[in-house]
Parts: structure tokens; C-alpha cells; sequence
């Protein structure tokens, strides 16, 4: 990717972590998710990141949960998004968490790329408020990757760390990926990657080297796809620096509840609108839905789900 490559404006809505006492406007019901995707696509995002609830706010993994939030999104907005699945949970089935993609064939869908610590530490009262081990083994990456290519769903690899982008290296040699690659970066969580702009340079040189391993990757090794998720503070620094570099970015209330200035953000629109301004500030142009779906090599809405590789992954 390079400067003159259109950004990719992505929204992950709500995440599973954060509720309305945190952020009031983290949706809750599929009516809310639907005014909320508006909202995006209005301000210019064209990529939306859906972790599902119930409508009483509990984070979901149910099928019919998933589907009621992509059937209102898809009445509120139509095409003019891409619809991404998180895969990512702590301690629910593999096979909840696949029942989804089966259900509902999204365009996209995220695999988390390693094992890692994942915590939220307080540097005031010198603790952590939170502590895990975030599990994602080989085994259930690769689960995940045939099944997404046998529906025809486009994998996104959020990579914590240098190493989860090395994780790529044997999904390639065992034939599981194809040109083009989709990339994000997450940075700033604590057990992760430390969020400056010169780690987000080695994580694209990383991805950039590995991904000319690719079959069909001949001609096409710049355009394998990335972007970052910037978490909390690290949100707005590493948009400015990702949009320096050429990359794409994803903002929005999973990752960041407050706009530059401090102020919390009364909708994922606004973190959208700001994330826009700062694309053309940086002499850049947000992609329209339809670059976005011609950079990832999505079909065309409409279009039967492919078997096998996306169409332009042979």
C-alpha cells in the first residue's frame, strides 16, 4: 500500500467488553446497530466490525443474534457498507463462534493471528484491573480459515504483535491464504504491541515481506491490504501516523470512546467524521464502498458466495 492507495474508513460499533455505563451510546438492540451504521456510512466509513449483543446489551454469540443486527443494518444502509464478524471470545466454543459464519456468510471476518496476555493496567493505582490470557491457538486459526474459505468469507488478520504477523508465514505454506492479504494492526493493548509509530512501520514491513510468498502474489505484493486499530489513547496518534504510512484505519466505541480533544464521542459517527477530517488533512481520500470492496477482493454485492477462494484470490 502507499500514500496515493484510498483509506479504508472502518467502524467496529460497539465490542463485547465495554456497556452504556462506560459510553451511553453504545448500541444495544438491532434497531440501534442500525442507526448507528448510518451514521457511519454518512460520515464516509464503508467498513463495519460487528462483535453481537442481546438487546438487553449482554455480548452475544448467538446466531439470531448476529442476524437480526446484520438483517437492520443491511434495511438501514443497504451495500454501502462491508459487513465484518468478529470471531474473537474468551472462552466460548470454536463452534459457537463459527455457527455465526455459517449462518450468516458476512463479507469479512476477523481471526486473531495469536496467543497473547491481554490486560487493561491503571497507572494510578499501580494494578491491573484486569488480567487474561487471550487463547488462540493454531488450531482454531486454521478451523476458522477453512471455513471462511470454503464460504467464500474474506479473512481479516488482527495481528497484537510482530509475531502474529509472522503467523502468517505457515497459514501460507499450508495453502490457506491467498493474494491479497487484509491486515490490521492492534495497538495499545497492554500484552500487545506498544502503539508508536515506528512499531506500526515493522508491522507493515513484516507483512509486506511475507506476503510476497503468496501465490498470485506477483505484481500485486504493495497492495496486500492493512490498516490500525488504534486502542484508547493510542486511537488518534496512530491513525495520524497509519495514514502517514499509507495504510488504512478503523476507529469507533469498541476501540475508543473520545475524540481527540477529550471529548467522549455521542455516536460512532463522530469518531467516523473525525477520522475522516484527518484523512484529508493528511492529503489522503477515504474509499468509496466500492474501492474498499475492489482492495479487499470481495465480489460484487449480489454476487453468488464463492466456494473456495475469493474471486481475485486464485
Amino acid at each position: 500500500m502507499s500514500i496515493d492507495d484510498p483509506v479504508i474508513l472502518t467502524c467496529s460499533i460497539s465490542g463485547s467488553l465495554a456497556d452504556r455505563a462506560q459510553c451511553p451510546a453504545i448500541p444495544y438492540t438491532p434497531a440501534e446497530y442500525a442507526a448507528e451504521a448510518r451514521r457511519i456510512v454518512d460520515e464516509g466509513g464503508v467498513h463495519i466490525h460487528i462483535h453481537a449483543r442481546s438487546p438487553d446489551g449482554r455480548p452475544s454469540y448467538a446466531v439470531e443474534d448476529f442476524a437480526a443486527i446484520t438483517e437492520a443494518i443491511r434495511s438501514e444502509v443497504g451495500d454501502a457498507a462491508i459487513i465484518n464478524f468478529s470471531t474473537g471470545a474468551l472462552g466460548v466454543p470454536l463452534e459457537t463462534r463459527i455457527a455465526s459464519l455459517e449462518a450468516c456468510r458476512p463479507e469479512v471476518a476477523a481471526v486473531n493471528m495469536g496467543s497473547m496476555n491481554y490486560a487493561k493496567f491503571s497507572q494510578r493505582r499501580k494494578e491491573f484491573i484486569f488480567s487474561s490470557v487471550f487463547l488462540n491457538p493454531f488450531d482454531e486459526i486454521v478451523a476458522l480459515l477453512e471455513t471462511m474459505r470454503r464460504l467464500g468469507i474474506k479473512p481479516e488478520h488482527e495481528c497484537f504483535d510482530v509475531g502474529h504477523v509472522g503467523n502468517l508465514r505457515p497459514l501460507i505454506d499450508m495453502g490457506l491464504l491467498h493474494a491479497p492479504l487484509h491486515a490490521d494492526f492492534v495497538m495499545g493493548v497492554t500484552g500487545g504491541i506498544p502503539p508508536t509509530a515506528r512499531n506500526l512501520a515493522v508491522m507493515a514491513d513484516n507483512l509486506a515481506e511475507i506476503g510476497r510468498a503468496l501465490p498470485g502474489a506477483d505484481g500485486e505484493a504493495a497492495h496486500h491490504h492493512w490498516g490500525v486499530i488504534g486502542i484508547s489513547r493510542a486511537q488518534w496518534p496512530m491513525v495520524g501516523a497509519a495514514l502517514s504510512l499509507g495504510g488504512s484505519v478503523r476507529v469507533g466505541l469498541e476501540d475508543n470512546f473520545y475524540l481527540p480533544d477529550g471529548t467522549m464521542a455521542s455516536s460512532n459517527g463522530e469518531l467516523i467524521a473525525k477520522a475522516h477530517e484527518m484523512t484529508l488533512s493528511a492529503g489522503r481520500r477515504p474509499a468509496t464502498v466500492h474501492e474498499a470492496r475492489d482492495a479487499l477482493r470481495l465480489p460484487a454485492p449480489g454476487a453468488p458466495a464463492p466456494n473456495g477462494p475469493l474471486a481475485g484470490q486464485r
